[in-house]
């Protein structure tokens, strides 16, 4: 039987074989290939057993936020899209226990009703839960890392087991718990108390974003670490004049250096002779080289 056959007979899962995958990342790179969308956990174990039995390799999509997809994908990607109580959200607590395919957008919206301390972080990142949490994807205002308590993961054989954070489970935009094959599932937040103040603490970054950062183009967000506090990647970027440098359709944002902008139809090649000729700038003038932030095959 072959792959796509049995995949489809399990309940749970939505195949999309072949299919343009352009739209299913913010960068909007052109892309094709295999994406399976899991509506819960036990399709997700099935899928991820079958893919094993076949020996096809896979890997997590979720928002696609800060992926670079590659003209033709060889992984089947996978989307997890569980459903969570709204109940959760409705009032605040002192823990929540929410999957990982939540948006940040409805923490924000959350944060913004009831005041939770530490959740300003989330502000604006366009990820799901679980990509902000494998990325400790974070802004000015702090990092995810601070507000996990614990993770649900399923590994490559399709088990299931809770990691208990620790103070060396993040580390800046990485997690150091999350082993090959693992899938984050879902998390219990937490907050550092409340503040009244804090909803007009979020809208005031929501507006300093807006005017700072290209947030209506096709982006993927930050595309290169800081090496350090003092050696910001946006900042060495747009003093060596490299702002508005192209490559095909793709360039380096006018309104953030380390930010890149797809005019339409780019494509990864043109992502990463881009990032090659800044990075070879960046060790010519500053002797440093940027790390990728951004998820790139």
């Amino acid at each position: 039987m072959t792959l796509a056959i049995e995949l489809e007979k399990v309940t749970g899962l939505d195949c999309r074989w072949n299919t343009d995958l352009t739209s299913f990342s913010t960068f909007r790179l052109k892309s094709q290939g295999d994406l399976v969308i899991a509506h819960d956990e036990k399709a997700l174990a099935v899928l991820i057993n079958i893919l094993r039995t076949h020996k096809r390799s896979w890997r997590m999509l979720g928002w696609g936020a800060n992926q670079v997809l590659a003209p033709v994908e060889t992984d089947v990607l996978i989307q997890l899209d569980f459903t969570h109580d709204p109940e959760v959200l409705i009032q605040a607590r002192d823990e929540y226990v929410l999957p990982a395919s939540v948006g940040l957008n409805v923490l924000t919206a959350h944060a913004i009703k009831f005041g939770t301390l530490g959740w300003e972080a989330l502000t604006g990142i366009p990820a799901s839960l679980g990509g902000a949490i494998y990325m400790n994807a974070g802004t000015a205002l702090g990092e995810i890392g601070s507000i996990v308590k614990s993770v649900r993961l399923m590994n490559a054989q399709g088990e299931v087991r809770e990691e208990v954070m620790t103070p060396t489970s993040f580390s800046y935009r990485k997690n150091h718990f999350v082993r090959t094959g693992d899938i984050i599932l879902s998390a219990v937040l937490t907050h550092g108390g409340f503040d009244t103040a804090l909803p007009d603490k979020i809208r005031k970054y929501q507006e300093y974003r807006r005017q700072t950062q290209p947030l209506a183009t096709k982006n993927c967000g930050c595309v290169f670490k800081n090496a350090a506090p003092t050696r910001q990647a946006g900042r060495l970027i747009d003093l060596t004049g490299l702002k508005g440098l192209s490559v095909g359709a793709l360039r380096v944002s006018h309104k953030h250096a380390n930010f890149m902008e797809n005019a339409g139809g780019s494509s990864s090649e043109d992502f990463s002779e881009l990032t090659r000729l800044i990075n070879q700038q960046m060790k010519l003038h500053w002797g440093v080289t940027f790390e990728l932030e951004v998820k790139a095959v």
